[in-house]
């Protein structure tokens, strides 16, 4: 699967995508630390990304989460990756957006348009009806990049998640498909 952009596209990752990932996750992994959970050691293993994209095809088939790596156009280099997990059917029809982006490419609207793939991608070929995304409040980035792709703000939800050992609030953020 594969969504073309302006300057990245997206694709479900490949076996041969562990090492690129592996790569991107060390080269960011105080930048990440910043905006996620404690990781063990493990995480931070070549073989840790194998099974991490050895998972990514049975979720996408069993419809629970879609896991994209961002490439750069022009050189194919893996710059990140975004999310739609935590799929729920029935009459809610709704996930969460997550991703993360290499420091060195931040700015520069990348991830705004992968966001915006990705949703086109949930309201039209997964005919999902809402998508929703946490963000720290001061991680302010990352809120535009939402609300540049459609997001509304919908309130804190106080001592959120578990980020960097701390329990941190987060900017609660939606995206409803216009479709009935």
């Amino acid at each position: 699967m594969k969504f073309i952009g302006h300057k990245i596209y997206l694709r479900t990752y490949e076996d041969t995508d562990a090492e690129a990932l592996y790569d991107l996750h060390m080269r960011n992994k105080e930048f990440f630390q910043k905006y996620s959970p404690i990781r063990n050691n493990d995480y931070y293993t070549l073989e840790a990304k194998r099974e991490f994209v050895k998972n990514c095809e049975p979720q996408r088939i069993n419809d629970e989460g879609y896991y994209f790596g961002i490439f750069l156009k022009d050189t194919d280099q893996l710059i990140g990756n975004i999310s739609l997990s935590h799929i729920m059917r029935g009459p809610s029809q709704t996930c969460l957006l997550g991703y993360t982006l290499d420091k060195e490419h931040n700015g520069k609207g990348y991830m705004t348009d992968a966001t915006s793939l990705v949703v086109e991608f949930a309201f039209n070929r997964l005919q999902l009806h809402r998508i929703e995304a946490g963000v720290m409040p001061h991680n302010i980035g990352s809120i535009r990049v939402l609300e540049k792709a459609g997001f509304h703000k919908e309130g804190i939800a106080q001592k959120n998640v578990k980020i960097n050992g701390k329990w941190e609030d987060h900017q609660m953020m939606a995206i409803i498909s216009d479709k009935d």
